[in-house]
């Protein structure tokens, strides 16, 4: 009856969260911005359409962006700051009206938006933004545009110092329309119509743009289409499926390989001991039944190993909620900040399973100081991710980046952590308290430890680490790509029926690999599994960390220290995340092949 009692708990915490999770995400989201069927947007001949310009930045850096007018652009004096749900402020957008007016199906050729002066440092400060490669966004009703600021001249030049800057003035905005709806928009920079930024001298500017409308008989409902089908291009798909069919290999041979030979093993070892039972009394046990006396012994620091289950298995719940989310179409591209309002919501609500599940553990470890245990717990994630944001938000700030978060959205934040986060989580402990549920041992433990034998050094933690991270590794290897790129580039990936395959096959393949590590380490009389199977678990992540090593400098072309402290710490941040999460599979599926091989045995 306890055991249904326990499950039922987070069951039901589950059904609830979930909910939750909606109604959150839905009033935190605000009004949907850019889900074309998901608001009206009609207009009439002439009518104001909306245009916000975004933000600008290195093209190569993804996180180093800033305010559009911290670029000497046109000002017009009517600009306005747009209100943004949190996940946008989160996302570092910070959209202000655009000084260019496009009215509705109203055609404009070479319309001035304003003649202005350029001072030296004006000058300076566009040819270094040129030099960085600067691209600008915006959104037009909704719809992205993007387009770079400048253009650097190296044709026939060897030397830096002999390069050429120019600064684009005219921009033109290709518009199609169906009906009364905006369909689609793109920006094209005119290559004849520069102004030269070489030098260090004032020089006269006028920033023009034209408007061409153009019929489309696509519909409304499928205007983001072409975003999400960059990622879906056949070449890609190929490569996608090339990658799980490796992994589902991988997963094949692997599984196969180790049921194969555990399955003889243990009907081996099983067998034996079966024998020596009938055999002389006086006969020694060897082998993993050898240590059953000791293989249910709590482990070393059983506080900071429950929290570090509970926080797993939080994250673990998290992941599988924003697949959900993700699978059912809630993170179309350029939805602006949905996935950090669903990873900030859901984090926050599902606090209560990590409470729950932490302390359920401590208390049938025998542990006492339970309210350690949940302070333990709640810091354990959030500790570590709260320094680090300090950090980089100290970065943001001393860049002047649209990365910095404002004053009111860290309130929201520490809001929502003290209001829910806390609450559910010392709610989860006291339910996991009064669980009241005791270790299903099927031997009982001696009272003094045997002494682990001398093993060789390809069975120490570290290199058990190496060879169980590994595999999971090159099972995700390829997708990996993928994701950095759309992460911390500007690739767009959208395929998450494909994703969540990979996950599977990675909670699989670790699974697997730490089991055959624990039944390898008990074989050779080494009872100290509990950790080592949590940390061979969890070796995934410093694999995806040092992944990231290779992504940085043969990848990608980030520079800067702001981006590469942005990188390597939210990535850290990231790995460790994973590390806890996999570390907790991995324990729970040891336990449960330690539970089954022993259970299948009398021992004395």
């Amino acid at each position: 009856m306890r055991r249904t009692n326990e499950s039922a708990a987070p069951a039901a915490m589950g059904r609830s969260t979930l909910a939750l999770v909606l109604a959150i995400l839905i009033s935190l989201q605000g009004t949907p911005h850019v889900r074309s069927d998901a608001s009206d947007h009609r207009y009439k001949d002439g009518d104001s359409v909306p245009l916000y310009a975004n933000k600008v930045g290195p093209f190569h850096n993804p996180s180093e962006t800033y305010r559009y007018f911290d670029l000497p652009f046109c000002v017009t004096g009517h600009e306005k700051d747009k209100t943004e749900a949190l996940g946008e402020v989160l996302n570092g957008d910070r959209l202000v009206s655009a000084p260019y007016e496009l009215s509705f199906k109203k055609e404009k050729d070479s319309k001035v938006v304003c003649k202005r002066k350029l001072t030296k440092e004006q000058v300076a400060q566009f040819r270094e933004a040129v030099k960085k490669d600067y691209y600008f966004q915006m959104y037009y009703d909704d719809l992205p545009i993007w387009g770079f600021i400048g253009t650097v001249d190296k044709e026939g030049k060897t030397d830096p110092s002999e390069y050429k800057y120019f600064l684009y003035k005219h921009i033109q905005f290709d518009i199609h329309y169906n009906k009364d709806r905006v369909i689609e928009i793109s920006a094209r920079m005119d290559p004849h119509s520069v102004v030269d930024l070489t030098e260090d001298k004032d020089v006269d500017v006028e920033f023009v743009y034209t408007a061409k409308w153009k019929e489309t008989e696509t519909p409304f409902e499928k205007r983001m289409d072409k975003y999400s089908q960059s990622s879906s291009l056949p070449h890609h798909l190929e490569i996608h499926w090339f990658s799980i069919i490796n992994s589902c290999v991988t997963v094949l041979l692997l599984t196969g390989f180790l049921a194969t030979i555990l399955m003889r093993v243990l009907k081996n070892d099983f067998m034996k001991y079966a024998q020596d039972e009938e055999a002389a009394d006086d006969q020694e046990e060897t082998g993993w039944k050898y240590i059953h006396g000791d293989v249910f012994r709590f482990p070393k620091y059983k506080s900071f190993f429950s929290a570090a289950l509970g926080s797993g298995t939080q994250l673990f719940t998290l992941t599988i909620f924003i697949f959900m989310l993700a699978l059912v179409g809630v993170f179309y591209p350029y939805n602006r900040g949905a996935l950090f309002t669903a990873l900030v919501v859901i984090y926050a609500l599902t606090s209560g399973i990590a409470g729950y599940t932490a302390t359920s553990f401590y208390i049938q470890l025998e542990g006492t100081n339970w309210v350690r245990n949940l302070l333990l717990t709640g810091c354990l994630f959030c500790g570590p991710l709260f320094l680090m944001f300090c950090f980089l938000n100290t970065v943001a700030i001393a860049y002047s980046a649209t990365a910095a978060l404002p004053f009111g959205t860290i309130v929201v934040i520490v809001l929502i952590w003290t209001l829910v986060t806390s609450p559910l989580l010392v709610l989860g402990g006291i339910a996991g308290k009064n669980s009241k549920t005791e270790f299903q041992a099927p031997v009982r433990t001696t009272k003094y430890p045997r002494e682990i034998p001398p093993l060789p050094w390809y069975r120490s933690t570290i290199p058990q680490m190496a060879m169980a991270g590994f595999l999971p590794f090159s099972a995700i290897y390829i997708e990996l790509y993928y994701i950095f790129a759309s992460v911390w580039g500007h690739r767009i990936y959208t395929i998450y029926s494909i994703l969540f395959i990979v996950f599977i096959i990675l909670l699989i393949v670790t699974a697997f690999i730490t089991v055959a590590l624990t039944y390898f380490q008990l074989a050779a009389e080494d009872h100290e599994w509990w950790w080592r199977s949590f940390l061979c678990g969890g070796s995934t992540g410093l694999f995806i960390y040092g992944y990231c090593l290779y992504y940085y400098y043969a990848r990608s072309d980030m520079s800067g220290f702001m981006q590469t402290s942005f990188f390597f710490g939210y990535m850290a941040c990231i790995c460790y995340g994973f590390f806890l999460m996999l570390g907790s599979v991995g324990f729970r599926a040891s336990l449960l092949f330690v539970r089954h091989i022993y259970r299948s045995i009398k021992c004395e």
